[in-house]
């Protein structure tokens, strides 16, 4: 297939699911490293906070993602697609918007004019070298069967050497308030429970790994992608590269370590959740796991070789550390407890 060339006009870019934490952050990143045109689709105009309605360079499509005809004519107009825009909770409304609206939106594309498609998907549905999970669509829930179908259709798809696939891993944004310009995605508004119940997760010890992203260095990679010349990915993928977006992995211990020294908090002794005792513990309190929840139980490591971040490709992250992490979402901090400001016995009572 041959792969439209880039003309001397401005970029015409298509943000699906644009109200969202990574869909404002690429558009925002595109305004401020770029010249392109912006084509904003979102059902609700005012969750779109940290973009300027009225700028210039931005022009808002609102509707629902299953009903793509309504914008067949802007639709052929675009350039490159940012595909950010997912469903999940209700099984329904999970495969109309994470597969069929997918194919109902490269259909009314022109490929006459498209030059590239960046699809979000998740990371939970690879293994560790970015291969297909078969268990994401034999147990997964509706979210990650439906992302591990629609993979698989895109890599059989006629524009598959124009797509990209991204796999943003545990994803940041916002504050644990709900009141910076960025949504809160769904882990930062956790942190706030999270650090409530640090002081009893710090006397425990698990294994297991992970990477996590923050949603403005995802936007960074991105905007790499969107702005420099489309590759297509190994025959073996469908052509369609895979990068999974995160920063280096993580351990749960090192996790629990660094937010106690941020939170003030002295590390104790803690005590080692192995298996057997975890299958203990579910047991012994009734609680009902799906196939899924127990795959993901025993795999215990979502680590992956290659992980892409900012550093790929030369750029710097802006939170590329836990801490950094946490000071943007504005979770309080609490120096260590020093000697001298220990109450001594009197002042204690």
């Amino acid at each position: 297939m041959t792969i439209a060339q880039p003309s001397a006009r401005p970029s015409r870019i298509l943000i699906t699911g644009a109200s969202g934490c990574i869909g404002q952050h690429v558009a925002t990143w595109l305004l401020d490293n770029s010249d392109a045109e912006l084509v904003l689709w979102l059902r609700q105009p005012q969750r779109l906070t940290a973009v300027d309605h009225q700028h210039p360079r931005v022009s808002l499509l609102v509707g629902d993602l299953r009903q793509p005809e309504r914008f067949a004519q802007q639709l052929a107009c675009i350039d490159r697609v940012v595909h950010t825009a997912t469903a999940w909770g209700d099984p329904e409304r999970a495969e109309g918007v994470n597969v069929q609206a997918v194919k109902q939106l490269l259909a009314l594309l022109n490929p006459q004019r498209l030059q590239q498609v960046i699809y979000f998907s998740t990371a939970s549905i690879l293994g560790r070298h970015l291969e297909l999970l078969p268990e994401a669509q034999q147990w997964g829930t509706e979210y990650i069967r439906t992302k591990a179908v629609c993979l698989q259709q895109l890599m059989a798809h006629p524009l598959r050497e124009r797509i990209v696939a991204v796999f943003p891993t545990l994803v940041f944004s916002g504050t644990i308030d709900g009141r910076g310009p960025y949504p809160a995605s769904y882990l930062t508004t956790g942190l706030a429970q999270a650090v409530r119940w640090l002081p009893l997760a710090r006397f425990l010890r698990a294994e297991g790994s992970y990477h996590f992203i923050h949603a403005a260095d995802a936007a960074r990679v991105c905007g790499h992608l969107l702005t420099t010349g489309h590759k297509a990915g190994p025959a073996s993928w469908g052509f369609i590269p895979r990068y999974v977006i995160g920063q280096h992995a993580q351990t749960i211990n090192g996790t629990i370590a660094t937010l106690c020294r941020y939170r003030g908090l002295a590390p104790m002794p803690g005590l080692l959740l192995w298996s057997g005792l975890l299958k203990g513990l579910i047991w012994l309190l009734r609680i009902s796991l799906t196939p899924w929840d127990r795959f993901s139980l025993e795999r215990r490591h979502f680590v992956h070789e290659p992980v892409t971040r900012p550093e790929s490709f030369g750029l710097r992250s802006q939170y590329p550390t836990w801490e950094q992490v946490l000071r943007s979402a504005l979770v309080p901090r609490r120096g260590p407890p020093s000697r001298q400001s220990r109450p001594g016995p009197a002042s204690a009572a």
